[in-house]
């Protein structure tokens, strides 16, 4: 395997643990803060999906001899720390939405460019489980897209703190 894919697959770890945890996390906040975003069960449903993705990604990588998921995955969840306990208590909900664009976004692309590399290596299988999980992942990317452009149509839902309560107010304020 070439070390381009190599660290390509321990990065997938780390990014997919930190959509996870950040999808998770912003998916309480915008419920707590009024039902009307919506996106909360968009955020939910790619947190779930990113930890079925991390349990198979385990099962390809140690297939192929590959280990690293702890360290790469706390990499993942200090990014993710990062992000949840301080950047999206400054945001908005539509930055929060938007921001959260992001995360899935990068895990797609570089599900994608897994898989050329795997393809690239001859390794059918591996290449058929990155193309299946890009087309799922994208299914999230387009979701939670449409809900980031929607909060448009609500401005002042839009522009409430991403965040419940007295840290929501200051990080906003």
């Amino acid at each position: 395997m070439h070390p381009a894919e190599h660290r390509a697959l321990r990065e997938l770890h780390a990014t997919a643990r930190q959509l996870r945890e950040h999808w998770a996390t912003l998916a309480n906040r915008l419920e707590t803060q009024d039902a009307r975003v919506g996106a909360g069960s968009l955020l939910r449903a790619g947190s779930h999906d990113a930890r079925e993705l991390l349990g198979e990604l385990a099962e390809q990588t140690a297939a192929r001899e590959l280990y690293g998921r702890t360290a790469a995955q706390g990499v993942g969840v200090q990014l993710a720390a990062g992000r949840a306990g301080l950047l999206d208590h400054a945001l908005e909900v539509n930055q929060a939405l938007r921001f959260a664009t992001l995360d899935v976004q990068h895990v797609v692309t570089l599900l994608a460019y897994l898989e050329r590399l795997a393809r690239r290596r001859g390794d059918a299988p591996l290449a058929a489980f990155e193309a299946g999980w890009h087309e799922r992942m994208a299914g999230h990317e387009d979701a939670i897209r449409t809900a980031a452009v929607a909060a448009g149509d609500d401005p002042d839902q839009a522009i409430r703190p991403a965040s419940p309560g007295m840290a929501g107010r200051v990080g906003h304020g």
